[in-house]
């Protein structure tokens, strides 16, 4: 049981959905048990950038700049600051896309 257990959260970080309408940011790992939306009214900035290989994979609080970051895989990412002073990061395989898009509806 606790292998099985372990193989389904592993497998639920094997894929990050981004989606974007007219109200929200969502992310979604896997299944969806991990999920996280953002309103798009309280996002200042997005900007595409390079995640250090010491950030690692997964959901991870980094410390020293107290930014989330939501990533499965590679290094690139894009980097959203909000109005109550919060930054993440959300990897993506497509940054300067997703930084348009995101950059289109919050102007």
């Amino acid at each position: 049981i606790i292998i099985i257990f372990i193989l389904f959260l592993l497998a639920s970080f094997t894929t990050l959905d981004v989606m974007i309408d007219e109200n929200y940011l969502r992310i979604k790992f896997g299944y969806g048990i991990f999920r996280k939306r953002f309103i798009l009214k309280e996002i200042i900035s997005a900007k595409a950038v390079k995640n250090h290989w010491y950030y690692g994979w997964g959901i991870k609080y980094w410390i020293p700049s107290r930014m989330l970051i939501f990533n499965v895989s590679g290094f690139d990412a894009v980097e959203i600051r909000m109005k109550n002073n919060k930054t993440y990061r959300i990897g993506t395989d497509e940054p300067q896309k997703l930084e348009y898009a995101i950059l289109q509806i919050i102007r």
